[in-house]
Order: C-alpha cells, then sequence, then structure tokens
C-alpha cells in the first residue's frame, strides 16, 4: 500500500511517496555487548615514574597541569576532544607532574605519552 507524505526540508516541501511493508524476507538478530569505556593508560618503572597516556586519538583542548604540580589520582589533568565528545583525561596516581608531553590543540593518537608523574 502507498502513502503520499509531505517533508518540508530547510524551508521546502517535498512530496514523498512510500510503500508500507508488512513481511521481513531475512531475521535480523542483534547482540550488544557492552563497550569498554576509554581508562587513561599507565606504565610504571622501576623508577617510580607513572606515565599518562592517551586513551584514544582525538585533539587536546585544555591543560590543567603544569609540571611541578601536585596531583591526586582521579584529578582531571588534560581534556580530550573526541569523536565530538570532551573527555576529562585524569591521573592514574597520586604524585609530582615531571613531563608534559603534549600541547593545547595539539592532536594525538592512541597511546600517545601525554605526561610523567613521579
Amino acid at each position: 500500500m502507498m502513502k503520499i507524505y509531505k517533508v518540508k526540508v530547510n524551508g521546502k516541501v517535498y512530496e514523498v511517496e512510500l510503500e508500507s511493508v508488512t513481511e521481513v524476507d531475512k531475521q535480523i538478530s542483534t547482540t550488544s555487548q557492552p563497550q569498554p569505556q576509554p581508562q587513561p593508560q599507565q606504565t610504571v618503572s622501576g623508577t617510580g615514574k607513572t606515565e599518562l597516556k592517551s586513551p584514544m586519538q582525538g585533539v587536546i583542548l585544555d591543560v590543567k597541569v603544569k609540571v611541578g604540580d601536585t596531583v591526586k589520582r582521579g584529578q582531571p589533568m588534560f581534556v580530550l576532544e573526541a569523536m565530538k565528545l570532551e573527555n576529562d583525561i585524569v591521573s592514574p596516581a597520586d604524585g609530582v607532574v615531571v613531563h608534559i608531553a603534549v600541547n593545547k590543540d595539539q592532536s594525538v593518537d592512541n597511546q600517545q605519552l601525554l605526561a610523567v608523574i613521579e
């Protein structure tokens, strides 16, 4: 059965003719698996330093700390824009920021070093 609809797009009216479908040829099944939330990666070496790495590709919108700052685990250190969403990148450990490897407005790759905490 065909139906005609009027659709307005950007101020312009279009007539659209749609056919209703009552039968599906193939059975569709979906299984949804929860996607893991990206987490900042850390590498602890024998020197007591923790590396904070980008959990995904994106652009650094803000650097919230500077070298010499004391940070607590969970404290936001960077704002990373990825897929049009702003993500806080938080400190994986308590310590002092000894190195910042990125700047504001810089593009970063997945697992790229952002900072080192000691």
